[in-house]
């Protein structure tokens, strides 16, 4: 029996945690001249970021968190996800990071957060506050007025109103519209996905993580991902144990997503877990460290572990986060003084003030049209594009960035579930950036993290390098993901119902062999194979 390991398959179809630690997106900025860029309004100078399947917000947060370093400026993040389940854990991720200390004391704050972003179970008290947080979220979506009062760093007004409804959706979902652990039994949906995934060598499992971790993870710089805790989460898919293991038992419906597969032969709506089992979540926070005591090694073996070097640092990340939101309030004209002054909305967050930074979320499937609305064409100062979005690079993306602006693509180096020639040869393909009017950086630091580029002052829209043809065939290198490749077991499927999130159907590639940047960037939705009828012809939803 052949297996799937090592073809790609493990990184699933829906990224939930990124594959790279986290940037402060000021430093990857050009530098920008505060006389000709100011906000008329605030006198302050803006810096436009847009951001392609940032996945779990950690560069914003790393971005304000740091922000103190930095003289004054005003943050427009624009994000476009392919999911609107990451849209939603985006909103979910903010708002407790912006939550009232006098509500939600740090500690309580970075394990909730902790557990939410990268546990597949939680404990009791964690589910309580996602099911009460997403009730919040599921009454302020349909009302922007509301919306933008209690949540003023948030706007949802580019989003289409059926994207809109979907994402309410998701958040009932969340708030327990379903109620009973039958609902979402990720135990079983983990161990299905695990089983499908090792195939053959699902019984050598401890081997084969065990050669995940030490071939693959530490020999691409993460040595302190210990043992154990991969392992664990390879198992149980629990991350971070801040607690007795008998605490974790309740299912975290943010990992849940819905889909179009065949199921003894028709297409049918499931809801599942489609996400990583390869590589974990430790790569974002895990890896790195401004205290550099977090990074020290005795006898050549790491002395704190990556659950302990992200729960330090999404702590610092969350106290610095809410000290500069304080320090920016104190700040400014007298008025705004006593405005900050006096007691807060209910609902509304102590950290960042709203005029501080505002998170845009943009429509799905927007990446190509962007460039057709003038307010987008040459505004931003950077483009952060995931590994997942590579595909999504084109001379009209490129047309959105403004001229002398950077560009940050996220490479597949932890992504432990391709081979070392398929990771050159995606690195060879992110390379061709310059054919979206990008040249690579001169000055940049060497990285087998991150590529940087940057735009040139003469970049137009629909300009390309001759050397790189429109139709440069795709790397062949990967198969698809087991959900596209094969009929769907019993287990591994939950049927949606009416009231269940729903996204818009797409169309996956053939079941031939695909490169690698089109198994990362399988999108999560909804999602048609080939053989499959439309949705008027099956009566699938």
């Amino acid at each position: 029996m052949t297996t799937p390991a090592g073809s790609g398959r493990g990184f699933g179809s829906v990224s939930w945690w990124g594959l790279s630690p986290a940037l402060d997106l000021q430093a990857e900025s050009p530098p920008v001249d505060p006389d000709s860029q100011a906000d008329t309004v605030h006198s302050t100078p803006e810096l436009d970021v847009l951001l392609l399947g940032s996945v779990d917000g950690r560069h914003l947060l790393r971005t304000l968190s740091r922000a103190k370093l930095w003289p004054r400026r005003r943050f427009n993040f624009f994000v476009l996800e392919n999911n609107l389940e990451a849209v939603a854990r985006h909103m979910l991720i903010f708002s407790l990071a912006l939550e009232d200390p006098e509500k939600m004391g740090l500690q309580e704050r970075s394990e909730t957060f902790l557990e939410v972003w990268g546990n597949a179970l939680l404990r009791p008290p964690v589910a309580a506050f996602v099911r009460a947080q997403a009730d919040v979220l599921a009454h302020l979506v349909p009302e922007p007025d509301r919306l933008e009062e209690q949540l003023p760093w948030l706007s949802l007004r580019a989003l289409k109103f059926r994207e809109r409804d979907a994402l309410e959706a998701v958040f009932r979902f969340w708030a327990g519209g379903e109620k009973g652990p039958e609902a979402f039994p990720m135990s079983r949906l983990w161990d299905s996905r695990l089983r499908h995934y090792l195939g053959s060598r699902y019984d050598a499992r401890r081997g084969v993580s065990d050669w995940d971790l030490r071939m693959k993870l530490h020999d691409r710089g993460a040595q302190v991902i210990h043992t154990q805790e991969f392992r664990r989460w390879r198992d149980t898919g629990v991350a971070f144990e801040l607690r007795d293991s008998s605490a974790y038992h309740v299912p975290n419906r943010t990992l849940a997503s819905g889909r179009l597969l065949r199921y003894r032969g028709e297409c049918v709506a499931a809801r599942g877990y489609w996400g990583d089992v390869a590589t974990g979540p430790f790569v974002a926070f895990g890896i790195e460290a401004d205290d550099e005591s977090l990074l020290r090694t005795s006898n050549g073996q790491p002395v704190k572990t990556a659950g302990e070097i992200t729960q330090h640092n999404v702590t610092e990340l969350l106290r610095e986060v809410a000290a500069w939101g304080r320090a920016r309030a104190s700040r400014g004209d007298p008025e705004e003084q006593q405005s900050s002054e006096a007691s807060p909305e209910p609902g509304t967050p102590a950290a960042p003030t709203p005029e501080s930074f505002t998170v845009h979320f943009l429509p799905l499937n927007s990446a190509e049209t962007l460039h057709h609305k003038s307010c987008y064409n040459g505004r931003f100062q950077l483009l952060y594009v995931a590994c997942g979005m590579v595909h999504l690079l084109s001379p009209e993306l490129g047309a959105c960035v403004a001229p002398g602006g950077n560009l940050i693509v996220e490479l597949a180096r932890y992504l432990v579930d391709v081979r070392q020639e398929q990771l050159q040869a995606f690195n060879t393909q992110v390379g061709e950036a310059r054919a979206a009017g990008f040249a690579p950086q001169t000055e940049a630091r060497p990285s087998e993290t991150f590529a940087r580029f940057c735009k040139s002052q003469e970049s137009a829209l629909g300009s390309t390098d001759p050397a790189v043809e429109p139709g440069t065939p795709s790397l062949d290198v990967l198969a698809q993901p087991l959900e596209a490749s094969s009929p769907a077991p019993e287990g591994l499927i939950q049927p949606l119902q009416g009231g269940t999130p729903h996204c818009e159907p797409c169309q996956l590639p053939s079941e031939s062999p695909g490169s690698l940047s089109e198994v990362l960037a399988q999108p999560q939705g909804a999602l048609a194979l080939s053989n499959c009828e439309s949705d008027s012809k099956t009566g699938v939803s």
